[in-house]
């Protein structure tokens, strides 16, 4: 038996009605569809981390830095879900978990980056265990039914908002409606940014495979021809003190000058596991904190990518969820040891779906390639920020066709999905609009009077997060302390 023979037998390619070419297109688009988070990730995690670099490390080198520690928890996360939960699902750090790493805990809480690593260290290993005993599993199964349909949508509107704030068209406004439209005329990188989404759009709705890449690096490209040709646009148009240290330097020896060690983020984790002794009591909340917003936002993604992929049952739930659990808990705790959020699955795996992926063999693909994207590190640097922030918005509205599978006619339906797809960009919390889709979901039953469908262990999940918000909210002022 040969090594073809002998993988279609591993992943079971007969019983799924599929071969080898099916499978490989399937991860290929799956990669072309998710592989903005190699650049996406670095910038959103690099507000936060190595925010206090060691003399002579730039920016654009820790960006080069998080880049790599990106592929890495990725291939990671998939190796899992590929040989052990032989799922056609890829993983990389979470969008939304990473944007509440950096902005909610490290630079909203106060929380130092490498106490943080470790928190996300601690809870990697909790799910690990939790898993392995079905626990995960049976909270998760807890979750109302209009609750786990809505949560793909929910998050889709938080990354669509969060895109739209970056790329500076939608902006603060000191009035009573918190945010306006931004002004095209004063901010000459929204309109470059509008007509690459636009591009981005307009690509997608025409199935072209890689869209969300190919609109990402047009407009970046836009974006550096004009810093380079108008002049007093290059701050503006281009990553910081970028051209000024290519023009210095050289573009050749810019682009060699790759920065693929990460150990300076290995030894701040290592140092966030010594600061658990400073303050037991802190870390420990800290803790607690990532715990929930991970359980809570890694169980609504897999569930909404899964109800996307048509694998979710009569009653919303995922058969066999233990193992695609797992890798993503052996993906964060991986993650988090080199340096970034919590490792999650993909929306984007729906498309590989769609293209007949139905076994691990299609994450596997996804590895591969991401172990090839190591190749393009350095250029992932040079894209703008504007410009990566496409996106956010694209993915955001992809994972709005969730709202299709909910009954808006039922009231305990209407209510639960609609407090929780609108309170999670509201909040810019994915675990807050969870909570308030499983909060209202017993107390709109008991107003209808089905009281009694609501189970023991539903009750018991909506008190646990009522002491949950009492001590987050009192245990605050502890965090910024901290």
């Amino acid at each position: 038996m040969g090594v073809t023979d002998s993988l279609a037998d591993y992943f079971d390619f007969e019983a799924h009605g599929t071969d080898f070419r099916t499978e490989t297109v399937a991860g290929a688009t799956t990669f072309l569809a998710m592989a903005y988070i190699i650049v996406v990730n670095p910038v959103i995690l690099s507000e936060a981390i190595m925010t206090d670099p060691p003399t002579g490390m730039n920016q654009s080198e820790v960006i080069q830095m998080l880049a790599v520690v990106t592929i890495l928890a990725s291939v990671a996360g998939i190796a899992v879900m590929a040989f052990y939960a032989k799922r056609p699902f890829a993983l990389a750090p979470g969008m939304g978990l990473n944007a509440f790493f950096a902005f909610t805990v490290v630079l909203g809480l106060g929380v130092p980056w490498q106490v943080a690593l470790a928190a996300v260290f601690v809870e990697g290993v909790l799910f690990i265990a939790l898993t392995a005993v079905g626990a995960r599993r049976y909270v998760i199964e807890l979750f109302p039914q209009p609750v786990k349909f809505a949560v793909g949508a929910g998050i889709g509107i938080f990354l669509l908002f969060l895109g739209l704030q970056e790329m500076n068209v939608v902006v603060e406004y000191p009035g009573g409606t918190l945010v306006q439209l931004g002004n095209f005329f004063l901010e000459p990188t929204a309109i470059v940014a509008v007509v690459g989404l636009a591009l981005t759009l307009f690509l997608y709705a025409r199935g072209f495979k890689g869209s969300i890449i190919v609109g990402i690096l047009t407009t970046a490209l836009a974006g550096w021809l004009v810093a380079l040709f108008v002049p007093g646009q290059e701050e503006a148009f281009a990553p910081p003190n970028t051209i000024e240290v290519i023009r210095e330097v050289g573009l050749t020896t810019y682009l060699l000058d790759v920065q693929y060690n990460f150990m300076p983020l290995v030894e701040g984790f290592l140092q966030g596991l010594g600061g658990i002794t400073e303050d037991p009591l802190v870390f420990a909340l800290v803790v607690f904190t990532f715990f929930v917003v991970d359980f809570f936002d890694t169980a609504g993604t897999l569930i909404g990518v899964s109800g996307i992929a048509g694998f979710l049952d009569d009653e919303g739930n995922l058969p066999e969820m233990d193992k695609p659990l797992m890798a993503d808990a052996v993906g964060t705790t991986v993650g988090s040891m080199i340096g970034t959020s919590t490792v999650t699955t993909y929306v984007e795996s729906s498309t590989g779906i769609e293209e007949g992926g139905r076994t691990g063999f299609t994450a596997l693909v996804v590895g591969l390639f991401f172990i090839a994207a190591l190749a393009v590190v350095p250029l992932v640097s040079l894209l703008p920020l504007y410009a990566t922030y496409i996106a956010l918005v694209v993915v955001g509205i992809i994972m709005l066709q969730g709202v299709s599978e909910i009954d808006w006619d039922d009231p305990v339906w209407a209510i639960s999905a609609g407090l929780t797809i609108t309170v999670m960009p509201l909040t810019a919390s994915i675990a807050d609009g969870l909570a308030a889709g499983i909060l209202s979901y017993p107390i709109v039953k008991l107003a209808v009077g089905e009281g009694r469908d609501v189970t023991p262990g539903q009750w018991l999940l909506a008190l646990a997060l009522v002491i949950y918000y009492v001590l987050f909210f009192l245990a605050d002022g502890a965090f910024v302390a901290f």
